[in-house]
C-alpha cells in the first residue's frame, strides 16, 4: 500500500499536521458473535497500521467492522472456495464486504512511510540504525544531513523506549576510538544499559565504543572458550568478552583497556554482574602483555589453556610483536598452551591472505597451517572492507625467542602498511 505524501517532500523540520491522507480500504461487517469464527478466515487479510484499530463497532448495532488490507484482499469473489464456504456458513457473503474511507494521520504512518515521503527520491534512505539501550545511533550520509533534525524526531516518535537519538560526526578520537556525536532529538543522556550474553552492560556511550551488531561475534568467542580457562582480554572495552567469560565460562580473566572511561565501566560491569574472577587493568596493550601476562605465565602453577582476545581491528595486529621473546629469559615446563584471537580490517578481494600476512609479519614468523584454528569474516564494514578474526595457536618459538628486542624492531620494511584507524572503531 503506497502511503507516500508528495506535499511533505523536502520537509526538514517535522510538521506532524501535514501528514494526512485518505485511503480506501475493503472491510467486512460481522455480527459480534461471529467475530472469532470470521477471524479464522480473515485474520491474514487484516489491515495492520500503527495506532489503528482494525476491528471497530458499527454505531447503533451489534455488528463490528473488520478493516482489511487492500494489498492482500480484493473482493469476496476472489477468495478461495473453502474460505467463501466458511464465511457463507456465518451468513457472510458479497454484500457483507464494502469499501470504506480512512483518514490517516501522522500517528498511523510507519517510520519508513514518513521517510519515503520526505527524503529525496532516488537516493539512499534512512532505515538503518543501531540501538544501544534507550539510544538510537545513526551514521547519516551527507545528503541526509539537512534532514537530520526531522529524522531524529521521527525515530523518537516511532520507536518505543527511545529517549535519545544521536548521529556520529566525522571526528574520531585516535587514542580511545570513541567518536563525537550530535544529539538530533531527545535527552542528552548517554549512559545506556544493554543486555547481552546473559550479562548487563552499563556505560557512557559518548565516551566508549559499543557496537550492538557484534553481539553474535561476542557469543561465538564465549562459546569456544573452554570452561575455567584463562582469558587475557587486551582491549577489553567495557567487557563484552571478559564479563560473560568470567560469569558463564568461569574463566579466570585479566581484562585491560587504555581508555579511562572504558576502564571505569569495565569495573562497574564486573561488580554489577557479580563477577569475582576478573582482574581489571588500565594499561597500554603492549605493556599489559609484557608485564601482566608475563607475570602470570612465569608464576603459574597449573597448565590450564590460555586464550587471548585482541579486539581492536584497526591496530591489534601491531601489538603481536609484544609476544616475541615474552618468555625468552625463563625456562618453563610445560610451556603455555596459548590461543590468540586477533581482529583486523582487510580488503574484500584478498581478505584471507591479507589477514594471515599481517599476523605473520608482526610475529616475524610464519604460522603453521596446523596452528590456524579459524579465520572468520566477522562482518562487512563497507562494500570493500571486511573485519576478520584469525584464531591461532601462538607458536612457542615466538614466546621463547631469545633475540626479542632485535626481532620485534626488525623487518619493518617488510611489514604491511596498515590503514589509518577506521571510523568503525574497535570491536567490542
Amino acid at each position: 500500500m503506497d502511503l507516500t505524501l508528495e506535499n511533505v517532500r523536502g520537509m526538514t523540520q517535522l510538521d506532524r499536521s501535514k501528514f494526512v491522507k485518505e485511503i480506501d480500504v475493503p472491510s467486512a461487517v460481522v455480527h459480534h458473535q461471529n467475530i472469532g469464527k470470521s477471524m479464522k478466515v480473515l485474520k491474514k487479510y487484516l489491515l495492520k497500521m500503527e495506532k489503528l484499530k482494525a476491528i471497530t463497532d458499527v454505531e447503533g448495532t451489534e455488528e463490528r467492522r473488520i478493516l482489511l488490507d487492500p494489498v492482500l484482499f480484493e473482493t469476496f469473489e476472489k477468495l478461495g472456495e473453502e474460505e467463501q464456504e466458511k464465511l457463507s456458513d456465518m451468513e457472510l457473503g458479497r454484500d457483507s464486504f464494502s469499501s470504506v474511507k480512512l483518514k490517516l494521520e501522522y500517528q498511523n504512518f510507519r517510520l519508513e512511510d514518513v521517510f519515503k515521503s520526505v527524503l529525496p527520491e532516488g537516493k539512499e534512505g534512512c532505515t538503518s540504525y543501531s540501538r544501544i539501550g534507550h539510544i538510537i545511533h545513526l551514521n547519516l550520509k551527507e545528503h541526509l544531513l539537512p534532514y537530520r533534525n526531522l529524522i531524529g524526531a521521527v525515530y523518537l516518535d516511532k520507536l518505543i523506549g527511545v529517549r535519545t537519538v544521536v548521529n556520529k560526526s566525522a571526528t574520531i578520537d585516535s587514542t580511545y576510538r570513541n567518536f563525537q556525536m550530535e544529539v538530533l532529538a531527545g535527552e542528552a543522556d548517554f549512559v545506556a544499559q544493554v543486555k547481552e550474553n546473559n550479562c548487563v552492560f552499563k556505560f557512557d556511550f559518548s565516551q566508549v565504543y559499543w557496537n550492538s551488531r557484534l553481539c553474535t561475534e561476542h557469543e561465538r568467542i564465549i562459546k569456544l572458550l573452554p570452561d575455567q580457562c584463562v582469558l587475557f582480554d587486551v582491549f577489553a572495552g567495557v567487557g563484552p568478552f571478559s564479563v560473560p567469560a568470567a560469569k558463564m565460562r568461569r574463566c579466570r580473566v585479566f581484562a585491560n583497556d587504555l581508555n579511562p572511561s572504558s576502564y571505569h565501566w569495565l569495573k562497574e560491569n564486573v561488580v554489577f554482574n557479580k563477577v569475582e574472577n576478573c582482574a581489571t587493568f588500565n594499561l597500554d596493550g603492549r605493556q599489559f602483555i609484557r608485564e601482566e601476562m608475563r607475570r602470570f605465565l612465569v608464576s603459574r602453577t597449573s597448565n590450564e589453556p590460555i586464550h587471548v582476545t585482541m579486539n581492536l581491528p584497526a591496530l591489534a595486529v601491531e601489538f603481536l610483536d609484544a609476544f616475541i621473546g615474552l618468555l625468552a629469559d625463563v625456562k618453563l615446563e610445560p610451556l603455555p598452551d596459548m590461543t590468540v584471537h586477533v581482529y583486523s580490517f582487510c580488503q574484500e578481494t584478498s581478505a584471507a591472505t591479507e589477514m594471515r600476512t599481517k599476523v605473520e609479519s608482526f610475529l616475524n614468523r610464519p604460522i603453521d597451517d596446523g596452528d590456524i584454528i579459524d579465520l572468520v569474516d566477522v562482518r562487512d564494514v563497507s562494500p570493500k572492507k571486511h573485519m576478520l578474526r584469525l584464531s591461532f595457536r601462538m607458536p612457542l618459538a615466538v614466546l621463547t625467542n631469545s633475540d626479542a628486542d632485535k626481532t620485534s624492531r626488525g623487518s619493518q620494511a617488510k611489514r604491511p602498511k596498515l590503514d589509518p584507524p577506521s571510523a568503525d572503531g574497535p570491536l567490542q
